[in-house]
């Protein structure tokens, strides 16, 4: 699957994931809710509320890594096979089975959160976060050996994956441990972003450039702006996660009753508290006065 569609695909994935988890996280800020276990779920037993319970990133994961896999094994003629007939037989498509092993992890790490959130009795955050962090590490790990017959600008691409890579794979680790933690699930957010529209970028790159001639390997130059674009793809993924979390405050604090509703009954509790306190110094101004009008008498 190494052609266009082979990283834009997986590459849109990621952005489609990031964009949801970075509205999430957004919320879960602005209400200062849980991030595992929010308090938005409805209560009702009408005929939505089993649909809105449903884990919906596991479902995505489990679809689209499906899919991958099904793309992967079509685009080889004749059927992917393991080793060759001949003496002493060879492994065949080591790429392509690194792919296939790539995708199969995605799957499984979506059953393992559909189970989780829906068919177990009781949500286990900490199945759910270690087989996205064995996923990771994986996938590190293939990347490594992926980019072994890589040169040039290809190398170039493929190590700034691997950089995000690493970096999402220490905070995943990080979120075993703190698994509530705000600033953990918004660099997470981040890279799953940043990793998404690199892919994106990528198959530009290796496949269709936008000039419509071929990058050139032994041109520094190129090389160079390879890191550039990514540093750019940085500066405007860390703009979008700035974005949605002030377009979500600006909608929740201007357009949710729930936000409103909070505001006048803490307004109310306020101006309640104030009042009765006030007329408690008055009454005790009164018997105050009493006292000492009684005294010479």
């Amino acid at each position: 699957m190494g052609d266009f569609i082979g990283h834009v695909c997986p590459g849109l994935f990621l952005v489609l994931y990031g964009l949801y988890r970075a509205i999430v996280v957004s919320r879960a800020v602005i209400f200062n809710d849980s991030l595992l276990h929010p308090s938005h779920n409805p209560t009702n037993k009408g005929r939505w509320a089993r649909l809105w319970q449903l884990a919906h990133t596991g479902w995505l994961k489990t679809v689209t890594g499906s899919l991958l896999i099904v793309y992967e094994i079509n685009c080889i003629e004749g059927g992917l096979k393991f080793m060759s007939k001949g003496m002493p037989p060879r492994f065949m498509y080591p790429k392509e089975w690194q792919h296939l092993t790539m995708f199969t992890l995605l799957t499984l790490d979506g059953c393992v959160e559909t189970v989780s959130k829906s068919v177990l009795w009781q949500r286990w955050v900490t199945l759910e976060r270690g087989s996205t962090a064995l996923g990771i590490y994986a996938l590190l790990l293939l990347l490594v050996s992926h980019v072994k017959d890589s040169s040039g600008v290809e190398l170039q691409v493929h190590s700034l994956l691997i950089l995000v890579v690493f970096l999402l794979m220490l905070v995943l680790t990080a979120g075993l441990w703190a698994p509530e933690m705000f600033h953990l699930w918004m660099i997470e957010t981040f890279l799953f972003l940043v990793m998404g529209s690199w892919l994106i970028q990528a198959g530009f790159i290796l496949f269709r450039p936008v000039s419509g001639f071929p990058w050139e390997d032994d041109d520094i130059s190129d090389i160079m702006f390879v890191t550039t674009f990514f540093c750019w793809h940085v500066m405007i993924n860390a703009l979008c996660l700035l974005g949605i979390y002030g377009i979500s405050s600006f909608w929740h604090h201007c357009y949710s009753p729930s936000l409103r509703l909070m505001g006048s009954k803490e307004a109310l509790y306020h101006e309640s508290s104030s009042g009765t306190f006030y007329r408690l110094l008055q009454d005790a101004e009164q018997q105050d006065n009493d006292d000492q009008a009684l005294v010479p008498s």
